[in-house]
């Protein structure tokens, strides 16, 4: 039985999508988790120019914390995932890895100003519940040992249900979390199959039940359209049965095929398993549908909420923020990224760890913080920065506000960034407003498209991302 939850508000006003549009616009492009992305960082940084982002980061009045945990062990591999993960069956490995974490964390606390508090944990994979309850609660204390956290600490966990004990709830909140993110993907069986992945609904419906008698206050359900075997009829069931559980807040997200950098989905068959991109047009517009027509508040960027969900309620105040792990309500936070491939980014700089785990751990053995590839911003990059990530949090401009900001007139100095939003324009994706320009309802899908235009990194062509739609 799911524990009960207050209902939806009343549906907002559902948007069509205008399908001839998106698939006009449905090109390959970043992100934007970071500006500029993060194929521009390199490994030629020298330590001593990131080194510094860390020092210039604890000038007096700084803004608070955010702290990213990477879990990379997973029992087994899903075929369509596309995260840095370790697959293994040895628990052992656990304790292993928080020791390594232990050096991490004891390498940065020195180099930072740990009395700053805490805005923000987040605990992500692999799969972060394959640590046993016992260690769970070790990296809670390690955790405490090194940061200040207040009662306000946004504390959340991805969480794969097939994983998962009353224990593990059990410990995640006696360390302080409070936001549960499920991955799910698809409840149809032959899909399932077909991506490694047997999920049955009983435990998606056990989780909810065990987070939310636990006091869990936010749950998020993660989905993927595109997957093999998948159609637009199966994903509208997929729709339901996740609706059944009364989330807080959902991820739907493209699948994006990308065998170059994952070999595993080289398995999928590209003309026999795979959607057409008709077909993955059709569940995108099924998902959106259903959802909006639930009551649930488009976010952007593939992400929806309830209405009076702290997202939805930062979007409509124009507070809402963008950072590596989505969509957030935590403005001038510095993220501070700790275990393999995790991303920490200051004023100025972006670092990211070793994506592998001997060459991770190999960077604490020398007694060096564990920084593969970095990138520090110049004042024009962190200019860029604010203008694509207002387009992808407010959905608008204002140039006045802008040009107050950066000190000089806006318009005339991104006269040709503007000029190349005509077609936009002319198609109603944008228009123009009193103060500048704004993102129309039928372009919010297309927000990756109009930052674009904004991004002086972006070369059509010459750089591999994950399409648009």
């Amino acid at each position: 039985m799911i524990a009960s939850h207050e209902p939806l508000a009343a549906p907002l006003p559902s948007v069509p999508l205008n399908l001839d549009l998106v698939r006009k616009y449905s090109i390959p492009g970043p992100r934007y988790t970071s500006y500029p992305p993060a194929t521009q960082f390199t490994s030629d940084l020298a330590s001593t120019e990131w080194e510094t982002g860390i020092i210039d980061d604890n000038t007096p009045g700084a803004g608070p914390l955010s702290l990213y945990f990477h879990l990379p062990f997973c029992e087994t591999r899903c075929w369509f995932c596309g995260c840095n993960t370790v697959i293994t069956k040895r628990r052992d490995s656990a304790h292993d890895y928080l020791d390594d974490i232990a050096r991490e964390m004891r390498l940065t606390a020195p180099r930072m100003d740990c009395s700053r508090p805490v805005a923000q944990i987040h605990l992500g994979g692999g799969t972060p519940t394959f640590l046993p309850p016992d260690q769970l609660l070790r990296l809670g204390a390690l955790v405490r040992e090194f940061f200040t956290l207040t009662p306000d600490t946004e504390f959340s966990v991805e969480i794969d249900p097939r994983r998962l004990t009353l224990e593990h709830v059990q410990a995640l909140r006696a360390i302080g979390a409070t936001r549960a993110s499920l991955g799910v993907q698809d409840t149809d069986p032959r899909v399932q199959l077909a991506i490694h992945r047997i999920q049955p609904q009983a435990q998606n419906e056990q989780a909810f039940a065990w987070l939310r008698a636990a006091g869990f206050s936010s749950i998020n359900v993660d989905l993927i359209y595109g997957l093999p075997l998948q159609t637009a009829a199966s994903f509208t069931r997929t729709i339901d049965d996740v609706l059944s559980l009364k989330p807080d807040r959902l991820s739907v997200f493209s699948y994006a095929h990308v065998p170059w950098i994952k070999p595993a989905q080289r398995i999928f068959d590209d003309r026999e398993q795979l959607p057409s991109p008709e077909e993955k047009l059709a569940m995108f517009a099924v998902a959106h549908a259903k959802l909006t027509r639930a009551g649930f508040v488009d976010i952007g960027l593939d992400h929806f909420a309830r209405p009076d969900d702290e997202l939805a309620l930062a979007q409509r105040a124009g507070t809402l923020q963008r950072n590596f792990q989505g969509y957030s309500t935590h403005a001038g936070a510095s993220l501070y990224g700790f275990g393999m491939s995790s991303i920490s980014s200051t004023a100025n700089t972006y670092r990211q760890n070793e994506k592998t785990l001997p060459a991770w751990r190999a960077a604490l053995d020398a007694g060096r913080l564990p920084v593969e590839r970095a990138l520090r911003l110049t004042p024009e990059d962190i200019r860029r920065r604010t203008i694509i990530m207002r387009i992808m949090c407010d959905r608008r401009l204002d140039f006045a506000a802008l040009s107050r900001e950066f000190g000089f007139d806006f318009a005339d100095l991104y006269v040709n960034e503007l000029a190349s939003l005509a077609d936009l324009e002319a198609d109603g994706i944008v228009r123009h407003t009193d103060t500048g320009f704004e993102v129309t309802p039928i372009g919010v899908p297309l927000l990756r498209v109009v930052a674009m235009r904004f991004d002086a990194t972006f070369q059509p062509g010459k750089t591999q991302h994950s399409r648009t739609i």
